[in-house]
């Protein structure tokens, strides 16, 4: 394999790529990044055996062939080189020359054949989607995922996609968030659960791409996002019955200003750490919440205007489970629907159903 192409761009996608690899493993090939020169192109691959990642760019191919490189060394390398091309050259016992300038190094690659392969989603036609409508929607959903629970499938994001309407869900026990969105499509209705990583990986490469592909199998999904296609398997289980948790009774309803009530908490919050956890103390009243919050480092208290229906209410919040909600809303208000100091609630938009988020209260010792 002999080839010459631009250095930054070169690792500019080596450190996309590399968020693909596994950092530790019994397998020495999945730490490593598969490069195939062929036809003036240049491929590359990352895959933990959970989440790939492959794309291409253009290269001067003199000689085609393909090696895995080490991701960590290889990306270090390329971000270290002075020049603005760099030449990448392996022979046949696996040893490849990489060399920009007067710099140059020797790496010991590994054979191509020893790379596991990616599986293959063949679903029919793709779903289109805007790229900035699949980005918001990640984002306003990915931090209620679970970081680790019983059941595995609630460490992701459920997608459920038809009757021109797409919606994602995420639970992790504590809080709920979900995002709809009115989209162009007719064909048959799809409902599945996508990792995490997979998600963030879609977010972090979307910037300048106006639309991404969705192609859909029973196990697996490729995303294709420009030059880059990302795939993942799909996660299994039974995902929990949200229709029932978001239905609950509302007592009483509490419109008010999203920057504010977030300003409030973040006050009230500053007392609050990871030695002196407490719960943040709500009271809901007909024109103001007051919020409160005490550890062993003190005490404080705030309060931000609203307008409210309903009963008068004490309720108390893990403070960080509010804030994560209240700033994906990217609304100037805000409805908050309560029921009862035990039940979780909602905040919703003040207008349509784009979103719903839902947290569960904390109980609040007696002063």
């Amino acid at each position: 394999m002999k080839l010459i192409c631009e250095t930054q761009k070169l690792s500019e996608i080596c450190s996309n790529v590399q968020r693909a690899v596994s950092t530790k493993s019994s397998i020495p090939a999945i730490e490593g990044i598969l490069l195939e020169a062929g036809e003036n192109v240049l491929t590359l691959t990352g895959y933990d055996l959970e989440v790939g990642m492959i794309t291409s760019m253009e290269a001067r191919v003199e000689e085609a062939g393909s090696i895995i490189l080490n991701a960590k060394i290889l990306c270090d390398i390329l971000r270290s080189l002075p020049n603005d091309t760099v030449s990448v050259e392996a022979d046949e016992r696996l040893t490849c020359r990489i060399k920009s300038g007067d710099a140059e190094f020797s790496l010991i690659g590994i054979p191509a054949a020893d790379y596991p392969e990616l599986p293959s989603v063949e679903s029919g036609f793709p779903i289109v989607l805007q790229s900035e409508v699949l980005r918001d929607m990640i984002r306003k959903t990915i931090f209620a995922t679970a970081e680790n629970d019983v059941k595995v499938v609630h460490t992701g994001v459920r997608f459920e996609i038809g009757s021109n309407q797409i919606r994602l869900v995420a639970v992790d026990g504590f809080r709920l968030a979900m995002r709809n969105e009115e989209i162009d499509y007719d064909g048959e209705e799809k409902i599945f659960v996508a990792p995490k990583k997979a998600l963030g990986e879609v977010v972090k490469l979307t910037g300048g791409e106006e639309t991404i592909a969705l192609n859909v199998g029973k196990r697996f999904i490729v995303f294709e996002i420009g030059s880059y296609r990302i795939v993942s398997r799909l996660l299994e289980g039974e995902f929990l019955n949200y229709r029932a948790a978001i239905s609950g009774k509302v007592t009483g309803t509490v419109r008010v200003n999203t920057r504010l009530l977030i300003q409030s908490i973040e006050r009230t919050s500053l007392i609050i750490t990871d030695r002196t956890k407490s719960p943040i103390r709500c009271v809901f009243d007909e024109d103001m919440i007051r919020i409160s919050s005490t550890t062993a480092l003190g005490t404080a208290h705030d309060r931000v205007p609203c307008k409210s229906e309903g009963e008068h209410m004490e309720i108390g919040f893990n403070n960080r489970y509010l804030l994560d909600a209240l700033r994906v809303c990217d609304a100037d208000e805000v409805l908050v629907k309560i029921g009862s100091p035990i039940l979780p609630i909602l905040i919703v938009p003040t207008e349509g159903e784009d979103f719903l988020f839902l947290v569960l209260p904390v109980r609040l010792k007696t002063e």
